[in-house]
């Protein structure tokens, strides 16, 4: 037979376990909340373009570098989207501004870049946010690259193609003069135009192998021979 010391104890553990169970359900309720311009990428999708990679760009690349193995093949490791803010040391909104628009353009959310020293001529401060960035992998780096080469490029003035000068090491950056080429960004709603770099990094450190790649991707470098 239960004593009262029983029973209290039970309904003390049984209280406890509900409150453990709803503080998990608001842990879990919180994590599920979708972070402003972050996008759902559906489980087992595959990108246009990463599908384009594997049956069709690699067998390109060994055919053109003579490779033994796919696995010796470049690929497109990450993009990473930066922004410089100058303007921010006078106007902080301009930062918050940024990082909005950018989280809308890349799908996935932006983070703040801080001054790393000291510079008087310019009001400026170590640690003080300068710019925005975000750094896209995977599916999302799939996408991007699909929406920037087949939409944004094309709605630039008088576009005659892009350079090809790579670091030295496989790396290769674009710069953009207005953000505003991106359909996601509301021209009517702006408060002002900034530029951005695309930095595409790739695993190869040749920058023969790595301008194959983005070409082959689509990228439109101007003297792409024929």
């Amino acid at each position: 037979m239960a004593t009262k010391e029983t029973k209290s104890a039970d309904k003390a553990k049984a209280a406890d376990k509900g409150g453990k169970t709803a503080k998990g359900g608001d842990q879990a309720q919180k994590a599920a909340v979708k972070p402003q311009g972050a996008q759902i990428v559906a489980k087992g999708y595959v990108p246009t373009l990463q599908k384009m990679y594997k049956e069709e760009i690699v067998p390109k690349l060994i055919k053109e570098f003579a490779f033994t193995s796919p696995m010796q093949a470049p690929k497109l490791e990450k993009i990473v989207v930066n922004q410089g803010i100058g303007s921010a040391t006078g106007d902080k909104k301009l930062i918050d501004v940024a990082l909005s628009e950018l989280s809308t353009i890349a799908g996935q959310k932006a983070v703040q870049t801080a001054s790393k020293k000291d510079i008087s001529n310019f009001k400026l401060r170590r640690g003080m946010p300068i710019g925005v960035k975000v750094t896209l992998r995977a599916a999302k780096m799939y996408e991007f690259l699909d929406r920037l080469i087949s939409i944004a490029l094309p709605r630039i003035r008088d576009f005659k193609g892009i350079t090809e000068k790579f670091d030295g090491r496989g790396n290769y950056t674009l710069g953009i003069k207005e953000h505003i080429i991106f359909p996601e960004i509301d021209i009517d709603k702006i408060t002002k135009i900034f530029g951005m770099e695309i930095t595409f990094v790739t695993t190869s450190d040749k920058d023969e192998e790595a301008f194959a790649l983005l070409r082959e991707f689509g990228l439109p470098f101007r003297n792409i021979k024929k």
